[in-house]
């Protein structure tokens, strides 16, 4: 699976972003597609996760209220809509995805970059 995001912009805190990933390869429906983010310094975290198929989401408390992941199944895309953002939300994003049932995430994007000014 090869994954590729775009739509990181530097912004004000309190705007709106959308990123977009693209997925290509096999069998992709078998996939949980994912957004982490990486501060720099810190650890990398998930911030949301979602099925093709069957879409049941998850949210990290950090992004909850404020964050929507959504797949679009006809253009093989992943979107993260992030309102309201904060200068604590600051990072590198990068879409992941993972075989159902797989305990780790082993596809990355190449990740983009979110600068958030307060």
């Amino acid at each position: 699976v090869q994954l590729v995001e775009s739509g990181g912009d530097l912004v004000q805190a309190g705007d709106s972003l959308r990123l977009s990933c693209v997925a290509s390869g096999r069998n992709l429906s078998l996939y949980v597609m994912a957004w982490f983010r990486q501060a720099q310094g810190k650890e990398r975290e998930i911030v949301a996760a979602t099925g093709w198929r069957f879409p049941h989401t998850y949210y990290a408390e950090s992004g909850k209220g404020r964050f929507t992941i959504s797949n679009h199944t006809a253009r093989n895309t992943v979107s993260l809509q992030m309102n309201s953002l904060k200068p604590e939300d600051t990072s590198v994003y990068f879409c992941a995805a993972k075989p159902r049932g797989a305990n780790s995430y082993d596809n990355w994007g190449q990740g983009t970059q979110v600068p958030v000014s307060s």
